[in-house]
């Protein structure tokens, strides 16, 4: 570890680095350096000689994540800490002790579910099809994170599932269970659970856990699901020495179990616990975090975001169109002129509640020559065109190199296809275009003095760690995907009641989740934003309009917070801080 890990963070930060003993609640608003607190207190722990590497636990909820938290340790000069997905963590566990106290390997694991439940709906003669076999896959995954048995799970939902009653659905579930006993296999959801009973009845494996690791970190705290809690509960034991790091206005998976309680509960269960809050944000100018604050107003847990930008706030744009056509062409008209103003289309994001509303978009944006990419799709070190780029490159760096590193780059990924001049926007030869031109940017992007070989070793530790380059596209996504990232310029359209909320969110507490998917929106957002919506559903040309009503949200946002859409200004990019 070189310098000193604390120096370039604001007070709060420093305050919430500082404190290496837990209990510790760290409540950070979107945008205000979490991940950069996480990895500096760690590293500062290690500096002080407080922590020891090996010692450390870090959890969170995707690979990315993961993967980010491990590359900024890494950049602190840390190795050694134990950051990953909680899955990873408990799957890790299960495949060292398992032997350990059942002398014989640990389970496989399926990976599909649905599979699984065909055979075992089979062996009960019952006749179902694809889609109910997801809607009960995805209620065993319920059942599952909120710890209940499947008697609990049928006394709860007396009325079973589609065309299964609740008896039925309840022995499918029990074949289902067989069927993987017999195969020795568990699934995603048994994987936290296995490993939660194997800590509360393998005493000697509760010590060694506890022994090995001493200081606990958990991100995103706002999405622990029941059995994650009990899990985080047993690696901890009777100790104190944890750090929880969350923001209850970003709690958007209920669906999957999560429960901000568990967050906004911390100091019940820990009352000696040390709370921070950070509300500076770095990312939004100060017009976005009015939306954004009002938004939010009176709900529990809410932070009040403070833009580290200073200025006065510049109202985002609300524009109403006609219908759902006119609202994709005038969102890429704006996208359109923003290019055209300088801005980089990588740094534009077109943000939505549902994956069916990204089909107009996407051909709104190509007849203007746009070339967008939909978030969620394959990995970047997935796609082909990257695999196939990574091994042409590998092949080369073991021959003699007659050209510069670069010029090597470049001669290999022309052969592979990558033209001067990009395909037309909107296809996939435009979508290979763009992956190989990525590579290129790494490599133009490469030190001086990068081998061949340091650069193909750079990309798969980059593939390992989720470590994903920019395309330059306007990125088009579900704002559950967008969790987690942010785009100087977002447009967050369909504010219409029934898109968002959607419309199957009846009760209060699914419009306040629909509430918070709003938020993520908004919060993504640094220079820029617009939201938009359509005032119909169909076409009035073809006869088929209804009425559509503007969104609550936009009502509780205020008018006096927005500017009436029209023509739409696009301010200059600011470099990124």
């Amino acid at each position: 570890m070189t310098g000193d890990a604390l120096a370039s963070l604001d007070e709060q930060q420093r305050i919430a680095a500082s404190l290496l003993r837990g209990p510790v609640c760290v409540l950070a608003g979107a945008g205000t350096g979490k991940t950069r607190v996480i990895t500096h207190r760690i590293a500062h722990g290690v500096d002080t000689g407080a922590y020891s590497p090996g010692r450390v636990m870090a959890v969170t909820f995707t690979s990315k994540a993961a993967g980010e938290m491990r590359g900024r340790l890494r950049a602190l000069g840390v190795d050694g800490v134990a950051a990953r997905t909680f899955h990873a963590t408990a799957l890790a566990q299960l495949n060292f002790f398992w032997p350990q106290v059942a002398n014989d390997t640990a389970p496989s694991i399926i990976d599909k579910k649905v599979r699984v439940l065909g055979q075992a709906a089979d062996g009960l003669r019952l006749h179902l099809d694809a889609a109910t076999l997801r809607d009960v896959a995805s209620r065993i995954e319920w059942r599952k994170v909120a710890m209940r048995t499947i008697d609990q799970d049928a006394a709860a939902h007396p009325t079973g599932l589609g065309s299964l009653d609740a008896g039925a659905l309840a022995d499918l579930m029990r074949a289902y269970e067989k069927v993987k006993d017999a195969r020795r296999q568990l699934d995603f959801e048994d994987v936290l659970l296995a490993c939660a009973g194997m800590l509360e009845s393998e005493p000697r494996v509760a010590a060694a856990v506890h022994e090995q690791y001493r200081h606990l970190t958990v991100d995103e705290f706002q999405d622990v699901s029941p059995v994650q809690h009990r899990l985080l509960e047993l690696w901890l034991g009777d100790r104190h020495d944890i750090c929880v790091v969350g923001d209850p206005s970003q709690t958007i998976y209920s669906f999957a179990g999560a429960d901000p309680r568990y967050l906004l509960d911390f100091t019940d269960r820990h009352p000696d616990a040390e709370v921070v809050r950070l509300e500076r944000n770095y990312r939004s100018d100060p017009g976005i975090l009015t939306v954004a604050n009002a938004l939010m107003r009176g709900r529990p847990g809410a932070l009040t975001l403070t833009s580290a930008h200073g200025g006065e706030p510049v109202p985002p744009v609300a524009t109403a169109y006609p219908d759902d056509t006119a609202e994709a062409n005038g969102v890429a008209a704006a996208v359109s002129a923003q290019i055209d103003a300088g801005i980089s289309p990588d740094d534009i994001a077109v943000l939505y509640r549902a994956n069916a509303q990204s089909a107009p978009l996407l051909a709104a944006l190509a007849s203007r020559g746009i070339a967008a990419s939909v978030l969620g799709g394959k990995r970047f070190f997935d796609l082909p065109e990257v695999r196939q780029a990574v091994m042409a490159l590998r092949g080369a760096s073991v021959a003699p190199v007659e050209t510069s590193f670069l010029a090597t780059v470049r001669d290999i990924l022309r052969g592979l296809g990558l033209a001067d001049e990009p395909p037309p926007a909107g296809g996939a030869l435009r979508d290979g275009w763009e992956a190989r031109a990525a590579v290129l940017r790494l490599a133009e992007e490469a030190p001086e003095g990068t081998t061949l070989r340091a650069f193909t070793d750079q990309l798969m530790a980059r593939g390992r760690d989720q470590h994903e380059p920019a395309l330059r596209t306007v990125t088009l996504a579900t704002l559950h995907a967008a969790k987690g990232l942010e785009w100087p310029h977002v447009h967050l359209v369909g504010l219409s009641e029934g898109l968002l909320p959607i419309s199957y969110a009846t009760g209060f507490e699914q419009i306040d989740e629909e509430r918070r998917l709003a938020y993520v929106g908004v919060t993504r957002a640094g220079r820029t934003l617009s939201l938009s919506w359509s005032e119909q559903v169909g076409s009035s040309t073809q006869g088929s309009a209804r009425p559509r009503q503007r969104s609550r949200f936009v009502q509780e946002i205020g008018t006096g917070n927005l500017r009436a859409g029209g023509a739409r200004a696009t301010r200059a990019a600011r470099p990124r801080s």
